[in-house]
């Protein structure tokens, strides 16, 4: 079964905010970039808790049998990126999201609301 970039980034979202993720944003990339259709950006307190937050989404979506993401950065936890193809996925601790603003390095991009809905 294929899943929609839409539904795909609509699900990250409900997991990360399940997580308590803080200043969740989802940017609709597709218009202006090849590299995905969307981006899921939200920020953690912590390292363990920006784990915790990409663990959610990563179960969240084996639930829907959408392949394991490439994944970056969960040792750390400063910046945790999960590449599913079509949906990129960053999850900051605040110094590094205001450091890369990627709201602002997209900023072509329309912010979207809910990615269902589109």
């Amino acid at each position: 079964m294929i899943i929609e970039p839409q539904v795909l980034a609509q699900v990250a979202v409900e997991a990360a905010e399940e997580k308590k993720a803080m200043d969740i944003t989802v940017l609709n990339i597709g218009g202006v970039s090849v590299v995905a259709e969307y981006f899921v950006i939200c920020s953690s307190r912590s390292p363990v808790h920006a784990r915790a937050i990409a663990e959610e989404i990563e179960k969240r979506l084996q639930q829907l049998n959408v392949a394991r993401p490439r994944r970056e950065g969960l040792r750390t936890g400063q910046w945790v990126l999960l590449d599913y193809g079509s949906v990129v996925v960053h999850i900051f601790q605040e110094e590094q999201r205001r450091f890369y603003n990627l709201e602002h390095l997209w900023g072509d991009a329309p912010v979207v609301r809910s990615p269902i809905s589109i």
